[in-house]
């Protein structure tokens, strides 16, 4: 006899096949493949089958054969038949169990104590109300063409409400025709360096420009892509985008190429932080006019300021020389794999080929939520709400520094989510590992160097004070200062 698998699940509640494959007659091998079922669990006890004229049907069987079947195995107590209850799986037709697998070992470390790693939000305040009544409601009005396949793009109810919000909120000069909706960050880089099929599958080609300090695995992903990056040096004004026009040796000391865009975080540059001078703002954008350039700009906490007047975003400058980035991973949280890219004209059809026909990353529903969570008003209220959260925890961490440790100083604190404190030459090292040691997970400056960088290294630890739940804080910031080096 053929094999042949036949799904009961409509009759009787719960996945289940039926192997009817194997010698014997029909009757035997039906008999067979129901008392395997039950003893091996997949039929518990309770479970009403089907009546043998509809097993019968499917099966392609004699009724009669299904019924004898029935009939011997409740003979042997597997089955149970009463009148109006039908036939059931008997209640004393218990399976084995199953030998217990020994756990597998831990692959991954313990969680810290305390947790004061940069550029994570505080997970205990995610609007979890909110965020679902703007689930209900976009539920509720979302035609039916979003729940077919997505529009590269990304939803057009998001691109509108995106594009409304960063021309208010930021000084965006938003097209919803030129926002491509991605998982995040990384994502859009992924997109624009290396495609949707890997290495070289992108729209934009190197060398490009960074800035010497900033996150490591952003810097991976252009190398990856066959990218070089050319680290900027930084000062209190911010990246000196003046080295933009000048070529660099290589170490053979021949000519390198010119630099064909530059990465930047101009409204809070990661890590040391602090705003883009404003001449140098202007000074970016004539670069890449006159060379035919690219920015790439990070809006990375640019909602979150607390001592300063707002800074718009440097796209408004030019929104045809640069391409601007941002998602709500910081905002809300980096479990909504939400991000996009506000695009020059130019770039569109080579970013939307390079992501494929379908959305195939972030979710049609998430993205659903999130537009009718910005066009409520419920995205700024929490912005609002979580900038003054996180202005007090930033306080707190600078009166107790003044207090403990007045010879350590905290800067870029004006906005973001970290502080760096600034170290004693040489301490940084043995601070890091102190910490660790008094479980607390946090990162020297050096671990955000560009290695090629040529500026002069300085001593610091990157201190986020956004990721503890309210209730932690304080024993977090108590055992950082414990840690700290002395005068």
């Amino acid at each position: 006899m053929p094999e042949s698998w036949v799904n009961l699940a409509e009759r009787i509640g719960s996945d289940l096949h039926v192997d009817l494959s194997g010698p014997g007659s029909r009757r035997a091998v039906l008999i067979r493949a129901l008392r395997d079922a039950v003893r091996e669990g997949r039929l518990a006890p309770g479970t009403r089958l089907p009546p043998y004229r509809s097993l019968a049907a499917d099966l392609g069987l004699a009724r009669n054969t299904v019924a004898d079947a029935y009939a011997e195995l409740v003979a042997e107590g597997w089955l149970t038949a009463r009148q109006g209850s039908g036939t059931r799986v008997a209640e004393r037709a218990e399976p084995p169990k199953r030998p217990r697998r020994p756990k597998p070992a831990p692959t991954r470390p313990e969680a810290p104590a305390y947790n004061l790693r940069q550029g994570q939000p505080d997970a205990s305040s995610f609007p979890r109300t909110a965020w679902l009544a703007a689930a209900r409601r976009s539920l509720n009005g979302a035609p039916n063409n979003a729940f077919g396949p997505g529009d590269p793009r990304g939803r057009f109810e998001l691109r509108g409400a995106l594009a409304d919000y960063l021309t208010r909120a930021r000084g965006v000069r938003a097209d919803p025709q030129r926002i491509v909706v991605c998982s995040g960050f990384a994502h859009a880089l992924r997109l624009l360096f290396a495609g949707a099929r890997g290495a070289g599958g992108g729209v934009l080609r190197g060398p490009f420009a960074v800035e010497s300090y900033g996150l490591g695995f952003h810097r991976e992903i252009l190398e990856d892509s066959g990218v070089r990056t050319v680290p900027l040096g930084l000062d209190e004004q911010g990246t000196r985008v003046a080295e933009l026009a000048s070529r660099a040796a290589d170490s053979n000391g021949k000519q390198a190429p010119r630099v064909r865009g530059v990465l930047l975080t101009p409204a809070h540059q990661f890590p040391t932080g602090g705003p883009l001078h404003p001449t140098r703002r202007a000074a970016v954008v004539d670069w890449a006019r006159s060379s035919g350039g690219l920015i790439l700009e990070d809006d990375y906490d640019g909602e979150f300021r607390y001592d300063r007047e707002p800074v718009g975003a440097v796209q408004g400058l030019d929104p045809e020389r640069v391409v601007y980035l941002g998602s709500v991973s910081k905002s809300l949280s980096p479990a909504v794999r939400i991000g996009w890219m506000v695009l020059p004209e130019h770039l569109v059809e080579g970013v939307l080929a390079a992501k494929g026909e379908r959305e195939a990353w972030a979710s049609v529903l998430d993205q659903l939520t999130l537009a009718e969570f910005i066009a409520s008003g419920q995205y700024d209220r929490h912005i609002r709400r979580m900038r003054q959260r996180y202005r007090h925890r930033r306080d707190r961490l600078v009166t107790a520094l003044a207090e403990r440790s007045p010879h350590i100083t905290a800067t870029g604190i004006a906005a973001g989510l970290h502080a760096v404190l600034r170290l004693p030459p040489g301490t940084e090292a043995s601070a890091v590992k102190a910490a660790a040691w008094q479980g607390i997970a946090l990162d020297g400056l050096a671990a955000f160097r560009h290695p090629r960088a040529t500026m002069p290294a300085e001593d610091g630890l990157v201190v986020g004070y956004s990721t503890p739940t309210e209730h932690a804080y304080g024993a977090a910031l108590e055992a950082l200062l414990r840690t700290l080096p002395p005068v």
